[in-house]
């Protein structure tokens, strides 16, 4: 149950940004455009709950909130009819681009704080990461060292955004992606994506259930763990990954690590995208030594849309092919399978 400081915070929240939700003046007029929508995960279920043991609550200490959700839809484009799902903070800029490939998205804000929370003893010793990421992905119980209800994962904060957005706004046709009976989302038309944290957790949820696509920017990590070689019941090649080589990740070995052991060698070689141009030999494994003035930080951010993505001297992206082919390129075509990287290291306890 809430405590009554978390009620009291709901109730007037709901009077300042009114009962259903919108965080702003909801969009106006049906006629084709992109809208861009958003909403309080804490005002769409009741049932949702804080959890400050890991740094999960509703507002931070200045009083903003938190929880805001994100979608996207633009109706002037012909609708492929899946939806990504965003695992990190919003991007707005990513948004713009897959609202643009005829996409809809959404962010959901889910309990993922427990990254840096955990000693090194948990977070080391190579099964504790994917068991936390499983469980906070599903609200199932998977690992002993945390407690995240149903209401609280991303499987349920996902599927009651998109319930909400079906009742709200219907002219973006959010109802396809529900099951007739809306329990349930229809994960076989969920693009997963992320960066860096998010890029893992998309990695492992799709270990689990089935979706359609995973795009893993700047990743995934958890070097340390096996399970990127589970049996996966999203086929392999539907896996993207997207890094720069100077990267922490790819000069440690975590991301090629993890990319072959998620088997994504069988469809084709690394592919640097500044000397091939897409679509990249069809390859699930991307790469990047665009110039980022040596800055590994930048490196690992600029492999999406933002302040830290690369430009040509007329001030363009440099990616926007690469962003097109990750969420777009058709999982049926292939690279040819090549031999894993005699170079990257698998054991990284050495």
């Amino acid at each position: 149950m809430r405590s009554m400081r978390q009620a009291g915070l709901v109730l007037g929240l709901m009077v300042c940004c009114s009962a259903n939700a919108w965080s702003a003046d909801p969009p106006k007029g049906n006629g084709p455009q992109r809208f861009d929508l958003s909403a309080r995960a804490s005002l769409i279920d009741a049932r949702a709950q804080e959890h400050p043991e890991i740094g999960f609550v509703f507002q931070d200490a200045k009083g903003k909130p938190t929880d805001l959700q994100h979608a996207v839809v633009d109706t002037r484009t012909t609708s492929r009819g899946q939806l990504v799902i965003w695992l990190m903070g919003h991007n707005q800029g990513l948004f713009e681009r897959v609202s643009g490939y005829g996409l809809h998205g959404i962010h959901v804000h889910y309990a993922n704080g427990w990254f840096g929370k955990l000693d090194a003893r948990h977070r080391d010793d190579g099964t504790s990461l994917g068991k936390i990421r499983l469980e906070a992905a599903t609200g199932e119980d998977h690992s002993p060292l945390i407690n995240i209800p149903k209401p609280d994962s991303l499987e349920e904060r996902s599927l009651q955004f998109v319930k909400w957005l079906a009742k709200e706004h219907p002219a973006g046709h959010w109802d396809q992606f529900l099951t007739d009976n809306q329990r349930d989302l229809h994960w076989d038309k969920v693009i997963l994506c992320g960066i860096s944290h998010g890029s893992t957790t998309a990695a492992r949820f799709a270990k689990h259930k089935k979706v359609a696509r995973v795009v893993m920017f700047s990743g995934p990590r958890d070097q340390l763990e096996s399970w990127q070689g589970f049996p996966s019941a999203t086929p392999e090649n539907r896996y993207f990954g997207f890094t720069h080589v100077l990267d922490s990740g790819w000069t440690g070995d975590h991301y090629c690590r993890s990319w072959q052991m998620l088997g994504l060698a069988q469809f084709g070689p690394l592919v640097n995208v500044d000397e091939v141009p897409a679509p990249f030999g069809n390859s699930r494994r991307l790469i990047t030594n665009s110039d980022v003035k040596n800055d590994a930080n930048r490196a690992h951010s600029m492999v999406v849309p933002g302040g830290a993505a690369a430009k040509d001297s007329s001030g363009k992206f440099i990616h926007e092919a690469v962003w097109r082919y990750l969420f777009t390129h058709p999982v049926e075509q292939i690279g040819p399978p090549v031999p894993p990287e005699a170079d990257c290291r698998l054991d990284l306890r050495k």
